[in-house]
């Protein structure tokens, strides 16, 4: 596999030729490929909303160029993943892709963006190997890998003294790397992973794998799921009445947009991510309220991560006066920037993802508060990229 995935980076290095020719003053063509159906469809729509959010302020241009929207429902279906992009690409001549949510659409996206040169912003989907072995000069994260929230909270986890956990996700791309990423760091703290439970994407027939983590009897259970899944799963943990007996612990995903829905299932719930409820910042403050104002809906860490993709793509684009052929030139200002999000300020790695703090968050009164740093300054090893 990684043999595979090195030849597409070697065969990428060609020249980053445009699709198509780049009129003066045209407007920039954005494709905005994220899920409108399906589980994970709230996640898509904060994410545009945060990405237009940041665009209206900079007066609806970036670079100077005026915006056009085209968009595609991805469907969370990585059998269409290729097809969708192509389409963006040939018959709609974008510029530039902001997507995805999945992380199987995203590896499918990311090759096609290497293949074609073309300006690939990711949103959210963190798989490691987009930032990994797929890198590319044109391919930006302004999210976090998989292997970050969960590696994280491993730290987290074997500093409160769990010894033996269970870890359950779906088996597909994100859940297998979050608890990569979860079982590194736990490891490393001296903890042992007694069974890793899984069931297929989008599953949520929950109940024979809580019954086996009942008679396994871990100190403990890390999980990642998100938006429907996790909904569900947070549900059925409390009713299969382990909440109060094993500790739950998860990536930021397990509560973040999803705490309405759970109710008081979720109270108490112990997540890692790079983003959180009140952080009351100056920054974040005036983030959440713009927000609020214009959608009349809360953000989260979807919206900010959206938000976040036209930062990071205003940065490069604004160093090239809108030209969005010179790659070279747009990667080396992303790369010194320090990016002033909601989150808190970040850098981008040489492998082009954020580097920034985790935070540790636990539910309160149905928000997620920050209860400390779970990670600062934490770095993707990005393994595999070359560049």
């Amino acid at each position: 596999m990684k043999t595979t995935l090195l030849a597409v980076a070697a065969a990428a290095t060609l020249a980053f030729a445009p699709a198509h020719a780049q009129a003066p003053g045209s407007k920039l063509k954005v494709g905005l490929m994220l899920p409108a159906t399906g589980t994970f469809a709230a996640l898509g729509n904060a994410i545009e909303n945060g990405f237009k959010l940041y665009v209206t302020e900079q007066g609806g241009k970036l670079g100077g160029r005026d915006i056009e929207y085209v968009k595609v429902d991805d469907e969370s279906d990585p059998a269409k993943a290729t097809d969708n992009v192509n389409k963006l690409i040939k018959r709609d001549n974008v510029d530039v892709i902001v997507g995805t949510v999945h992380s199987g659409v995203a590896m499918a996206m990311a090759k096609v963006a290497k293949d074609t040169g073309t300006l690939l912003m990711v949103p959210n989907a963190g798989a490691d190997a987009v930032t990994g072995p797929m890198c590319a000069q044109n391919i930006f994260r302004s999210s976090f890998t998989n292997y970050q929230p969960g590696y994280a909270m491993g730290e987290v986890v074997a500093k409160k003294g769990h010894k033996n956990v269970v870890t359950i996700t779906w088996k597909y791309a994100a859940g297998d790397e979050s608890v990569k990423g979860f079982k590194e760091a736990f490891e490393k703290g001296g903890g042992k992973v007694l069974k890793d439970l899984s069931l297929p994407f989008p599953g949520v027939e929950f109940q024979a794998l809580l019954t086996e983590i009942a008679s396994l009897k871990p100190d403990a259970v890390y999980t990642f799921f998100a938006g429907g899944g996790a909904v569900k799963f947070v549900k059925d943990y409390a009713a299969a009445g382990l909440k109060g007996k094993i500790p739950l612990y998860g990536a930021g995903f397990l509560t973040d947009g999803t705490l309405e829905a759970q109710g008081a299932d979720a109270e108490g719930l112990f997540t890692a991510l790079h983003y959180a409820d009140s952080l009351n910042t100056p920054r974040d403050n005036a983030f959440r309220l713009a927000y609020a104002k214009t959608y009349k809906l809360q953000p989260d860490v979807y919206a900010v991560q959206g938000y976040d993709a036209a930062q990071m793509l205003a940065v490069g684009l604004n160093a090239v006066k809108g030209d969005t052929t010179k790659k070279a030139e747009i990667a080396a200002a992303i790369r010194k920037a320090k990016i002033d999000s909601p989150r808190g300020a970040f850098t981008v790695s040489a492998n082009h993802n954020p580097v920034q703090d985790f935070y540790l968050r636990q539910v309160v009164k149905g928000e997620n508060k920050s209860v400390g740093i779970a990670s600062k300054a934490l770095v993707d090893p990005g393994r595999g990229c070359k560049m």
